[in-house]
């Protein structure tokens, strides 16, 4: 079967969703379907891709087609970044036939359109893979505020449920979010994030990476992602958490990544004065066992009022590694969950400051706990979410729909 795989951000673009899309498509290459990935012209250009508008290679046995957009931080220059790419999408909807499935990655939403074309003027399947709920996530971080604004996205969020013959989420918390706005349970699966097994795996902590950055003997206290509206507030209150530790020497957080809320969360650091932190730039992907051995403990942060709309990929990438999880999520949420039933590591409400600097001299003060959890941690994950394992149960559900 043909799968047209849509999705604003692929490889070589940095964080968790090009990656996994990129294995996705592998694995259903490999597995003998006819995939493309529709996606935009990468943030930081290539050579081989400078000043094209569009561009279709072959990559790892399937087809990569690519549409420019504008790349901005900025709320509306997003906006038209995402609209730019949902028209590119719709001409490439053109090209598809009946029974052939579009898998759309949400956000954005405007890619319902697409979706509905595709449905009815060529017969195409639409299963939809909701990654963050939009516009709830808008609305909660106050980038969505015209209230004529925020009317006409609910009725676009359901508008593509509706359209949609499928709807994978991704955590049980987004099943019961869609479930409360009338989508069907029986048009919903619950299909967690994956992550490669073989791949990140506990490896020694002296290693290149932490040389290099001066993290071999230090306790390493490190986030490492995406610095986003779900987490930047979080994040500013590690920040805090860090300076009042700041006579423990030898403790060092580590914030690793790029992102909307990166130059904001800068200036917060410089203002209060944490020398204990380190920022560093997204690593390249295949550093990222070493970088995720670098540290003694993993940082999960999701802000109080988006601990329903989001499941962070890179907590299953925590996990694998095996290193202890402190959790930065209110007690209810899918996150604190997860550590507290798998015993993987420790939680703390992401607004509290002092039970975040607690937690960290608890963890550092005992290694037998750390070593227990480090171990939980990376049996939960290889039983329950290792690449081969879930993307079975993907091959199985496209199959139900073709």
């Amino acid at each position: 079967m043909k799968i047209s795989i849509h999705t604003m951000y692929f490889l070589p673009d940095f964080g968790s969703a090009p990656i996994l899309i990129n294995e996705l498509a592998s694995d259903l290459a490999a597995w003998g379907h006819n995939v493309e990935v529709v996606t935009t012209i990468p943030r930081q250009r290539s050579p081989e891709l400078k000043g094209l508008f569009y561009s279709r290679r072959r990559e790892n046995g399937f087809v990569v087609k690519r549409f420019w957009t504008n790349a901005t931080p900025h709320p509306i220059g997003r906006l038209i970044a995402w609209n730019i790419y949902t028209g590119g999408t719709i001409l490439n909807a053109l090209t598809l036939r009946k029974g052939d499935i579009l898998f759309l990655r949400t956000p954005p939403l405007q890619l319902g359109l697409t979706g509905f074309l595709a449905k009815r003027l060529r017969g195409a399947k639409v299963l939809l893979n909701v990654q963050d709920i939009h516009p709830d996530l808008s609305i909660e971080s106050g980038i969505l505020r015209n209230p004529a604004a925020i009317r006409f996205a609910q009725v676009l969020e359901k508008w593509v449920y509706r359209i949609s013959d499928h709807i994978v989420v991704i955590g049980e918390g987004f099943l019961k979010n869609l479930l409360d706005k009338g989508v069907p349970r029986d048009k919903m699966s619950v299909i967690p994030n994956w992550v490669d097994t073989d791949f990140l795996k506990p490896i020694p902590k002296d290693n290149p990476v932490s040389r290099k950055y001066g993290l071999h003997d230090k306790f390493v206290v490190m986030y490492s992602g995406t610095i986003s509206i779900s987490s930047n507030r979080a994040l500013e209150h590690v920040l805090e958490a860090a300076a009042t530790l700041r006579e423990n020497k030898d403790i060092v957080f580590a914030i690793i990544g790029e992102g909307l809320k990166k130059a904001e969360l800068q200036k917060k650091a410089d203002k209060i004065g944490t020398d204990n932190v380190q920022f560093l730039p997204f690593q390249p992907y295949g550093d990222l066992p070493h970088l995720l051995a670098s540290s003694d403990v993993l940082l999960v942060p999701l802000d109080k009022e988006k601990s329903q709309m989001s499941v962070p990929s890179k907590l299953y990438n925590y996990l694998a590694a095996g290193r202890p999880v402190l959790g930065l999520a209110p007690p209810a949420s899918e996150v604190a969950a997860l550590i507290r039933g798998t015993r993987s590591g420790d939680v703390v409400p992401p607004d509290d400051v002092a039970g975040i600097g607690e937690a960290v001299l608890r963890l550092k003060g005992d290694p037998d706990v750390r070593r227990e959890m480090a171990s939980n941690a990376r049996r939960y994950v290889v039983d329950n979410f290792a690449r081969k394992t879930i993307m079975n149960r993907y091959e199985t559900l496209l199959a139900s729909l073709a």
